[in-house]
């Protein structure tokens, strides 16, 4: 099954540039479709979820806030509950 990431982060943003790089390291080996959106892009969007970020989606529901590892995303990413 491939599952589609929503990442919603924001520029100069360690925490988000941290996530980023365990998606990728993941997505190199677990098919995924990833979007990032810039919450800065959207004065809805930055109301939302403020200094919540990163904030990331997995097939639509929240799963993970501000840090992960490798590990858990991949471990989510075998769950059915996705």
């Amino acid at each position: 099954m491939r599952h589609r990431l929503v990442l919603y982060s924001r520029v100069d943003c360690c925490l988000c540039d941290e996530m980023k790089t365990v998606i990728r390291q993941v997505a190199q080996r677990t098919p995924v479709d990833v979007e990032e959106i810039d919450i800065d892009s959207s004065a809805d969007l930055k109301q939302k979820y403020g200094e919540e970020v990163p904030v990331l989606f997995i097939n639509g529901r929240k799963a993970f806030k501000y840090r992960l590892t490798a590990r858990q995303l991949a471990a989510r990413l075998k769950t059915t509950w996705f």
